[in-house]
């Protein structure tokens, strides 16, 4: 194969990896339109978009100073826009706590966390080789970071046994812009470029198996939340029963009252004549007219 041919090819799967890639920065639209729409941004972080921006940044000026990568610096420099436009509608509609957190986060990886690197590469390299070898590494690390990082969506899948929230569009995009971008990187023998996409291209496939696997199971929080209706449901009839068995008593009461009421009284007339009731009730016959018996 001819270099021309090799570098047809670069170009294609630079392209080809632009496009994907701007389709891959656009996918976060729907969450933000959910955000306008709520005019808040409820349990929603920012940190994705702000380690996407650092991470933009950081392969703008790997490209710069590599010099040979212009297809990195045009598909970056439109993602530091995008994440930037992400982050300021972020800010617009968070709340005051969400709202200093992120803020806090920038400072520290987009002021100190990028400035430091440009700033220790320009002043204490000065070998523009080494400078590039040090920030390829930088990249790379970095770029294997943000690979690991759907590790954590895997393991609730399989935990959960729900794809609810994999949505196989992005898992495929993903993957997708991986296969593109480590090609891209082995055309021009940039293994920064190549090698933390082969991560991304093996997690991307593992989440594409995991959605097939488990997206006609059933979840299994259902399960364990029919199970919680089931014994609420029960708790419920019981206490149900309860009212009743008092409603019962309060009758029984009522009944003794009324008998008590119908017993004649007893009482009998001291020397004085005066009238004395009995201590001790005598259950005599229920006499019509109550009469009292007297003593002779």
């Amino acid at each position: 194969m001819t270099a021309g041919s090799f570098a047809h090819l670069t170009l294609a799967f630079g392209l080809l990896g632009n496009v994907v890639s701007f389709m891959v920065f656009l996918s976060p639209l729907p969450t933000f339109y959910k955000v306008y729409k709520k005019k808040s941004t409820e349990g929603f972080q920012s940190m994705p978009y702000v380690v996407g921006l650092f991470s933009a940044m950081l392969w703008i000026y790997y490209a710069l100073l590599k010099a040979n990568a212009m297809l990195l610096i045009t598909i970056n420099s439109v993602g530091c826009f995008i994440q930037t436009f992400y982050i300021c509608f972020f800010l617009f509609y968070a709340p005051k706590k969400a709202r200093i957190e992120s803020l806090k986060l920038i400072g520290f990886m987009i002021v100190i966390g990028f400035g430091l690197i440009v700033g220790l590469t320009q002043f204490l390299v000065h070998d523009v080789t080494n400078r590039v070898t040090i920030v390829g590494w930088i990249c790379l690390v970095f770029a294997l970071c943000v690979f690991v990082a759907p590790l954590g969506v895997v393991r609730q899948v399989i935990k959960t046994k729900s794809v609810e929230y994999m949505p196989i569009l992005l898992s495929v995009a993903l993957t997708l812009n991986a296969v593109t971008w480590f090609f891209y990187g082995l055309l021009l023998h940039d293994f920064n470029i190549a090698i933390p996409n082969v991560l991304g291209f093996t997690f991307g496939v593992l989440q594409i198996i995991l959605y097939f696997v488990y997206k006609n199971k059933k979840p299994i929080c259902n399960e364990k939340v029919s199970g919680l209706e089931i014994k609420n449901i029960a708790t419920v009839e019981q206490k149900q029963k309860v009212p009743e068995n008092k409603d019962q008593d309060i009758i029984d009461v009522e009944k003794l009252s009324e008998l008590m009421c119908s017993i004649p009284v007893v009482a009998k007339l001291n020397q004085n004549n005066d009238v004395i009731v009995d201590d001790h009730l005598v259950l005599e016959p229920h006499v019509p007219n109550h009469t009292i018996e007297v003593a002779a």
